[in-house]
Formats: structure tokens, C-alpha cells, sequence
């Protein structure tokens, strides 16, 4: 359980609360749960497969910091899976009561998050999933390079 002095837990109460009231009035039905280092807002997706969409925010408070993680979990007859990272996508379906189109757009929970925590003076910083793909990224991109720049020698040297 993460341990805040009493400025720093009301911070975190007040960025927590004004995300509840801002989901309240959205026309997705989310949910807040509090978690141990922030909160997690919830939807689930009427999709095909059906899935949960969790906006995972950790804080830290002291240094007005946040952390915004999507976690998917997509529930399948033959297998479930979860996709932690960042996550943008759109589903369009029929509402399960039939009453019409429904839409879901992960940006709008992304928006709500960062919106409210702009108003507070919070800043987002990357998830550490994030972190590490772009550097798996740039070592792939230098690996390339180097080979192709190996591959010129050898067959440049043969000309």
C-alpha cells in the first residue's frame, strides 16, 4: 500500500474524485476503483468478443506525476488474453439491449484522464511498457542500419 503524507493522499483523492465525477457524466458507463498507487477506470466493451477496457493511472504524488496503462482483457468462448500498453481503437456495434448503435472509442477514457489532470496541474509521464518498446525500437533500427551499411561494403568491395 503505497504511503502518502496527508497533501499528497488529498492530491490523490481529489484527482481520483474529479475522474469519478467527469465518468459520471460521460455517456460511457465507467467505473473508478481505487487501487493501492491510484485508481483504474473501467468499461466494459460490447464488442465480438466482449472485452473490458481498464484505464490503469498510477500516481505519484509528490511529484505530481502520473502513469496512464491500458489494460484490455478480451474474453473469447475458446481463450482469454490481455493486452497491457497503449491502447487506441474504436468498436462500433449494437447496443446488447438492441436499443440502437453503440460506440466506444478508447481515446475518449484517455482524454477524460488527462483532461482532468491537466486542470490539477498533473503531468503524464510514459508507462515503463512504453519506455522499453521504444528502446527495443531504436536497437532494432541500429541493427538494421548496420547491416545494410555491411551489406554495401561487401558488395560494393566486390565491384
Amino acid at each position: 500500500m503505497a504511503m502518502w503524507g496527508a497533501s499528497s493522499a488529498d492530491a490523490v483523492a481529489a484527482f481520483r474524485a474529479r475522474v469519478a465525477a467527469a465518468a459520471a457524466d460521460a455517456e460511457t458507463p465507467y467505473a473508478v476503483r481505487r487501487t493501492a498507487r491510484g485508481f483504474e477506470l473501467t468499461v466494459d466493451v460490447h464488442s465480438r468478443p466482449p472485452q473490458t477496457h481498464t484505464y490503469r493511472v498510477e500516481l505519484r504524488p509528490e511529484e505530481r506525476v502520473f502513469t496512464l496503462t491500458d489494460v484490455v482483457r478480451v474474453r473469447d468462448r475458446f481463450q482469454r488474453s490481455v493486452s497491457v500498453g497503449r491502447n487506441v481503437y474504436v468498436v462500433t456495434a449494437v447496443r446488447p439491449d438492441g436499443s440502437g448503435r453503440y460506440r466506444f472509442s478508447s481515446a475518449d477514457g484517455h482524454r477524460l484522464i488527462r483532461g482532468v489532470a491537466g486542470e490539477l496541474g498533473w503531468r503524464e509521464e510514459k508507462p515503463a511498457v512504453l519506455r522499453a518498446a521504444r528502446v527495443a525500437g531504436v536497437i532494432g533500427a541500429v541493427v538494421a542500419l548496420g547491416t545494410l551499411v555491411a551489406l554495401a561494403v561487401v558488395f560494393l568491395g566486390r565491384a
